[in-house]
Parts: C-alpha cells; sequence; structure tokens
C-alpha cells in the first residue's frame, strides 16, 4: 500500500509473461490471478504479455493508473533470466516510467529465480 494524500492506494501487480499464439497458453497465468484476487481481494491484479498476445505491458499498467493506483510491481513470471527478462523488460519499464511519471515501478525477480519455485518444481518432478 501507498499513501497519496492521506488515503491508501493500493499496489498494482502486473503478472508478466511471454505470450504464445495459442490462447489457451495464457490459462495458467490468469489461473495465478485469479488465485491472488481470491487471497488478497482489494489488490489489483492484471496479467501482461511480452508478444502475440494482449494486453501488452504499456496497456495492463495504463489500466492499473486509471484504476488510480501510484505504485504497480511487476511479477516475471519466467523460469529464468534470458534476454527478455534482462533487456527487453528493463526498457518496457523505462518506458513505462517516461509514460506515467507520477507512478512507482519496480520489477521483482523472476519467479524461476525464488527459492520456493524451484523447491516446488522438484517436489512435483519427483512425485510424478
Amino acid at each position: 500500500m501507498n499513501e497519496v494524500a492521506g488515503i491508501a492506494t493500493p499496489t498494482g501487480i502486473v503478472l508478466f509473461a511471454h505470450g504464445s499464439r495459442d490462447a489457451r497458453w495464457r490459462e495458467p497465468v490468469e489461473a495465478v490471478a485469479r488465485r491472488m484476487t481470491e487471497l488478497s481481494p482489494n489488490a489489483p491484479v492484471v496479467c501482461a504479455y511480452l508478444e502475440l498476445m494482449a494486453p501488452d505491458l504499456p496497456a495492463a499498467a495504463a489500466g492499473l493508473v486509471a484504476q488510480g493506483v501510484h505504485a504497480v510491481r511487476i511479477v516475471p513470471l519466467f523460469l529464468g533470466i534470458g534476454k527478455h527478462v534482462r533487456e527487453d523488460l528493463p526498457g518496457l519499464i523505462d518506458g513505462l516510467r517516461t509514460a506515467h511519471p507520477g507512478v512507482e515501478f519496480s520489477l521483482q525477480t523472476a519467479v524461476g529465480e525464488d527459492a520456493r519455485v524451484i523447491e516446488l518444481l522438484a517436489q512435483i518432478a519427483l512425485q510424478g
């Protein structure tokens, strides 16, 4: 939560994923967003995609800003830190900061770099 003029405003969260030509590819990403809303109904959560799907990151961020958020945390739903996370995403975030100068944008580490995700994936693979 942030505070603007004495009023608490939630931090918007963008689940940022690669995208695909296959419309079904987005289902797990949107399932994460739905679960987040179940766990925290007041947290504004949207999905965004790097390519081949809408909305893209600028459109998703603009939607959150239109809802009144003054901070946006971008969560890359990538298993590894490749070119997209290392190079493309920082440029996109620079563009967001230029487009929305009054909004704080932060970038979370890619989920695949989180020890909890690594542990869960290992357990799933071992259990078959």
